[in-house]
């Protein structure tokens, strides 16, 4: 078991429609992994070894006369967040055509049925950007080709490309309980040719893809954008989330100077995920 803590925020907010959007954004900047947004606000979860003291100051919206927010915290422990995924992890079907479920839920009638069991991971399908991805992939053309799945969470991606045909895939994390977890799930759904790896874009050297999903921040991406090109073999396909719509220009521009060129985008609460091809 992954000795990982947690910090959770949270955020009551009023008003709740935009002030929340912008919130996200900027916890996301700060280094905060993963949101739920509920009927008074927004969860927040950090890493404890990512958090300090000052981890809210250049939060701008809570500064802002506009909205009233207001915040508790708390220490999570891994078999504790566990629990509350037990609880509150519902399945989704996502167009018609994949469903993401954990092992106690019934089976759906779809073509492809992902078990998931989340954990502290994030990426069970749920976030927009997560769904979004999946939706791309749905439409992609994997077979027999070699896809890398980068910031992996829970392997849901994955797994998708290796149900969709892909030939060979590698998923990479750099939170160990990401990686211990999609090894789990790789193997319940029993996909062998999905290579694990715990770590970051500086495993990429010498590797080739046709198809590379990076569903991760808009600062990491915009740092790696370069190393994701150079990855990609010819005729390939670089499929990006983890960002607002906002932010899609920058990343769009950095894209463009390393060769890349837009295709499509999905659009879902504001949250998009991105296509390009070199």
């Amino acid at each position: 078991m992954s000795n990982t803590i947690y910090i959770g925020y949270y955020f009551t907010v009023k008003p709740i429609e935009s002030a929340v959007e912008i919130l996200i954004a900027e916890l996301g900047y700060a280094g905060f992994e993963s949101f739920v947004e509920t009927e008074t606000g927004v969860t927040a979860y950090i890493q404890k070894e990512e958090w300090h003291e000052d981890i809210l100051k250049d939060i701008f919206v809570l500064q802002s006369d506009e909205f009233e927010i207001s915040y508790t915290h708390e220490d999570i422990e891994p078999v504790n967040w566990n629990v509350e995924w037990e609880k509150n992890f519902n399945p989704i079907v996502v167009d018609d055509l994949c469903s993401v479920r954990a092992p106690f839920h019934a089976k759906p009638e779809t073509i492809y049925d992902i078990i998931i069991e989340p954990k502290m991971s994030f990426g069970t399908g749920h976030h927009e950007t997560t769904h979004m991805m999946l939706q791309h992939l749905l439409t992609a053309d994997v077979k027999d080709k070699t896809v890398l799945d980068m910031g992996c969470g829970t392997g849901v991606l994955a797994i998708l490309a290796a149900l969709r045909g892909a030939k060979q895939i590698d998923a990479i994390d750099i939170d160990n309980w990401c990686y211990v977890n999609s090894l789990e799930n790789i193997e319940r759904n029993n996909v062998p040719h999905v290579n694990i790896y715990e770590g970051d874009a500086s495993l990429l050297d010498n590797k080739h893809y046709d198809v590379i999903i990076a569903n991760i921040n808009r600062n990491i991406l915009l740092n790696d954008i370069k190393i994701y090109a150079n990855c990609l073999n010819e005729n390939g396909t670089l499929y990006l989330s983890g960002f607002y719509d906002i932010d899609s220009a920058s990343i769009e521009k950095e894209c463009n100077k390393n060769g890349l060129v837009f295709e499509s985008k999905l659009e879902r609460n504001n949250w998009v995920a991105l296509q390009f091809k070199n």
